[in-house]
């Protein structure tokens, strides 16, 4: 029993591995949790607001996502924000940070508050205004390639 349930076992890898997609798989983890080691500076906690009016740009609604990059990365819970058509923000902005940012960068889309994830549009560059609570000026980023341009 125990010879045959070992063979049905093995023979179901071979399948798997015969089947398996030969695609080469992306391993997706993060370094950012080694900057402070790496560059011998304290991390520390920062707050942001997102606010402004651009209705060119907000429409109905800004979903922002906040893109890693160095000296801050995002804490899981708080990198996305929407921004109303008014100005006012729903959601919390907490990085992580070597010291304070003097930009960060978003991927962004229109959408109403309640909208469901989906793909973003593309990417934007925003100055930093403050120091532990900082706050970003939407009409003050600069806006980079959507992401059907990159290649």
């Amino acid at each position: 029993m125990k010879l045959k349930f070992l063979l049905s076992f093995m023979l179901g890898l071979f399948c798997v591995n015969a089947f398996a997609d030969n695609t080469p798989r992306v391993s997706i983890f993060s370094t950012t949790v080694d900057w402070s080691a790496v560059t011998g500076l304290g991390l520390h906690q920062f707050s942001g607001e997102v606010k402004g009016r651009d209705k060119n740009f907000v429409k109905n609604g800004l979903v922002l996502y906040y893109l890693d990059s160095f000296p801050c990365y995002g804490e899981a819970d708080s990198v996305r924000v929407w921004l109303s058509p008014n100005g006012k923000m729903s959601g919390h902005l907490r990085l992580v940070c070597v010291h304070k940012p003097e930009t960060i960068s978003f991927a962004w889309r229109n959408a109403d508050e309640d909208a469901l994830d989906s793909r973003t549009t593309g990417i934007i560059t925003c100055p930093v205004d403050g120091n532990r609570n900082f706050t970003i000026d939407i009409s003050k980023c600069e806006h980079g390639k959507n992401w059907t341009e990159y290649k």
